[in-house]
């Protein structure tokens, strides 16, 4: 791995964290699985993945992390966050646990599991804005439904709703790229780290 090459952390505290870990070093980063806020330092970009929001959320705020991590993508860290990361950055999440709340750092609403449950799972080639070339392979396992968007901009859509969503330095997704061949996504972020 080029010493150059950026340094983008993974939230670990549950889910496909080792997937997208694979999929970025594929893609010429360098990794760091993230776990605390000490993890947060030097990163240059950083991938919130699927799994299950309610326990990521609760896991973050057990270890300090949740405030740090608003801060940093605040900031203006260059963040794909993907399924249950859709559900945590969200300002409005239906279908939660009770008292479930988003960060409210994307300007969307979303129902967990909208797409129905693990036996609803499915795939759907995808035009993505900015991707050019053939289109995406959406894999969507217990997706996020997206139901309203503010001032998040639809770079993706699956049957008329949003499926990928950028606003400012994020890029959110309903489905798994993590689980493809197909690293676009990926070196997109990979880009945005270098140029940061």
């Amino acid at each position: 791995m080029r010493n150059d090459a950026p340094l983008i952390g993974v939230l670990a505290m549950q889910g496909a964290f080792a997937e997208h870990k694979r999929a970025l070093e594929a893609s010429g980063a360098r990794t760091r699985l993230v776990k605390n806020r000490e993890d947060l330092e030097g990163l240059e970009g950083l991938v919130l993945p699927g799994g299950e929001s309610t326990t990521m959320t609760m896991l973050m705020e057990r270890v300090g992390l949740l405030e740090p991590l608003r801060d940093a993508i605040t900031g203006g860290l260059p963040t794909l966050a993907t399924c249950a990361g859709m559900i945590v950055l969200a300002r409005e999440v239906t279908d939660g646990m009770h008292g479930q709340k988003g960060m409210g750092l994307l300007d969307v609403a979303v129902r967990r599991n909208g797409y129905g449950r693990q036996v609803d799972s499915f795939e759907a080639e995808l035009e993505v804005a900015g991707l050019g070339g053939k289109s995406f392979p959406g894999v969507f396992i217990r997706s996020p439904l997206v139901e309203s968007t503010g001032s998040a901009e639809v770079v993706a859509t699956h049957e008329g709703r949003a499926v990928a969503l950028r606003q400012g330095n994020i890029l959110a997704l309903c489905f798994h790229p993590e689980l493809t061949s197909d690293r676009r996504l990926h070196q997109d972020l990979v880009k945005r780290a270098s140029e940061r």
